[in-house]
């Protein structure tokens, strides 16, 4: 599971806790043993570095994991190069299943060649929120605009306007 700050706008839906419970449910219909959870919260897909998916890649190579299971592609992750590698290459040198729920990808089996485009879109689309989050921030900043989650020390959000300081 991963929630990046991207997944924030999308409410509830998209939810750690959503995430977790519907990939839950799907291996206890199988009869699949969940034998541990990685989910890396608030970190962009962009970012393969992420602790939780690192502490999972570590335990797949000591053979503790076969079956990695995410809601979707874009939830391994969002570089197309880094999670081709590991479902092209890394997952099946070391004996683990690849299943994308959502986007019909199970490397059990053999129509799973839609991914590498699936991948690049999803990087495509990580790269166009940043960039219109960071032209938004950069237009309020140009405005004279607040644009820091927590007020600095002595000042206070405007409770009418989260744009404007007081002092």
């Amino acid at each position: 599971c991963r929630l990046s700050k991207d997944d924030d706008l999308q409410g509830e839906s998209a939810s750690i806790a959503n995430q977790r419970d519907m990939l839950e449910k799907y291996c206890e219909k199988q009869g699949w043993e969940v034998v541990a959870v990685y989910q890396d919260d608030g970190f962009t897909g962009l970012n393969m570095e992420r602790p939780d998916l690192q502490r999972m890649l570590r335990a797949i190579e000591r053979r503790q994991i076969n079956l990695v299971i995410t809601k979707d592609l874009s939830r391994l992750g969002r570089n197309y190069l880094q999670t081709g590698h590991l479902i092209e290459d890394f997952f099946p040198r070391n004996g683990v299943r690849y299943i994308a729920m959502n986007d019909g990808i199970d490397t059990l089996r053999d129509n799973n060649d839609i991914a590498p485009f699936k991948n690049i879109l999803n990087e495509m689309y990580s790269k166009d929120i940043s960039k219109k989050v960071h032209s938004s921030y950069l237009l309020k900043a140009q405005k004279g605009q607040f644009t820091g989650c927590l007020a600095p020390f002595g000042y206070r959000k405007d409770p009418e306007d989260k744009n404007h300081l007081l002092n």
